[in-house]
């Protein structure tokens, strides 16, 4: 991006914002996962211990300090997540029991957003310690590790059965689309006003 994403406009707001108000709706408590204080004026900020190993190692350093059984993690810059959505994997996690419940489109798995038991902790923290930062193969490794596997979520399914929406009407192809680049931000910055535009 040539500058930071969580700082970065999106809408007249710093995309942090547009994460943390995502898991407000889904009627989540919210904090930073990341060695980032300069952003605790948004929400409290979670230590991931000096890890450079990139989203796992915050991951791994709000698993530890959180006091909740379940975790939801979403990134900064996927600002187009309906909150439904998180909400409804919430549940499935409870219902199911499965400690890594991720959610997939058009048949293609996501790995985020994410939620995690705490129970997974110690086997991301050693793919962590290994070298291996990959969130989503950490994810299969620690399922795998409590004789699980990764539960996916079929958005599709959500949408046909009315548990999930966009308050703006976006297909659900569109909510997983994360901004890497500039052009990324433009085409993002097409859909305005609660009305779907062609982002292809």
């Amino acid at each position: 991006m040539g500058q930071d994403k969580a700082t970065l406009e999106f809408h007249g707001r710093p995309l942090i914002s547009h994460a943390l108000n995502i898991l407000k709706r889904a009627g989540l408590p919210v904090s930073i996962a990341g060695d980032r204080p300069d952003l605790k004026n948004f929400a409290s900020v979670v230590d991931d211990f000096g890890s450079t190993q990139g989203p796992l190692g915050g991951i791994c350093g709000a698993l530890q300090v959180t006091s909740v059984t379940m975790a939801i993690f979403i990134p900064v810059d996927l600002p187009l997540l309906p909150s439904s959505l998180l909400r409804v994997m919430q549940e499935i996690a409870q219902v199911t029991g499965h400690s890594v419940v991720v959610p997939s489109v058009n048949g293609y798995v996501q790995t985020f957003p994410a939620v995690l038991n705490r129970a997974v902790l110690p086997a991301l923290q050693a793919e962590l310690e290994a070298g291996r930062g990959g969130c989503y193969s950490a994810f299969h490794v620690a399922a795998e590790a409590l004789g699980q596997q990764v539960h996916v979520v079929r958005t599709e399914l959500l949408l046909q059965a009315g548990r999930v929406e966009h308050a703006g009407g976006l297909p659900a192809a569109r909510w997983f689309f994360n901004i890497n680049s500039a052009a990324d931000l433009q085409r993002v910055q097409a859909f305005k006003h609660g009305k779907p535009v062609q982002l292809a």
